[in-house]
């Protein structure tokens, strides 16, 4: 019984992915990271895809590297604070958050960062990449708990199957998933880094549309 819910499981999620209209290759020197951009949340599937036409991340960098937590690229959280300080207007253009219970934070899934702001809403020029760890059933429940939210079933397989970082759900959007090239991105995540998590040699990628 139990094998035939996984494979309802693993069924479902594979039509989810099929289902989406736009793909994306992050091209770095270590290898091709590419992933499914989530319909379900379309202000920022169509944030990255305008961003993309923009050359926003064309030569960009992952520059905050944190094993067993995220690889962070774009524009960094000290240069949107130093840049919005300076504006004289005190702008601070954000995206509204964009929550679905089927985008959370497994491992490899792509997320866009933010700052503390209450409504949770996003910058415009940070992504990240879940890297995540392994997660018990004790964990699953303490953040439970801890939050206010239960986990649906799909989203407790994958956790404790694989691991990811469950404690930012409903707080930070994610809006895609890799699909190929995983192992590019945790091998970037293992990069040695700075007290201030910098990775200590420069990790470029540009980003592109798969047509």
């Amino acid at each position: 019984m139990r094998h035939g819910i996984l494979f309802i499981i693993f069924l479902f999620c594979s039509q989810i992915l099929l289902a989406q209209t736009h793909k994306i290759a992050f091209k770095t020197d270590y290898g091709t990271i590419k992933v499914v951009l989530y319909d379900f949340t379309p202000q920022h599937r169509d944030l990255m895809v305008q961003s993309i036409r923009d050359s926003i991340y064309q030569g960009a960098l992952f520059n905050r590297i944190i094993e067993n937590f995220v690889v962070q690229g774009g524009e960094h959280d000290i240069d949107i604070a130093k840049r919005e300080a300076a504006d004289p207007k005190g702008n601070k253009p954000r995206l509204a958050g964009e929550f679905d219970a089927r985008a959370f934070h497994k491992i490899g899934a792509l997320g866009q960062g933010r700052d503390d702001n209450p409504e949770k809403a996003s910058f415009l020029n940070q992504i990240y990449f879940v890297v995540g760890k392994e997660l018990s059933e004790e964990d699953l429940a303490k953040l439970e708990k801890q939050k206010g939210i239960t986990f649906n079933d799909v989203q407790r397989t994958e956790y404790l199957k694989n691991g990811g970082l469950p404690r930012l759900d409903g707080d930070y959007t994610v809006f895609g998933e890799i699909y190929e090239g995983l192992e590019v991105i945790m091998a970037i995540s293992r990069f040695k880094t700075s007290k201030d998590d910098f990775p200590l040699s420069p990790v470029r990628f540009s980003v592109s549309v798969i047509e």
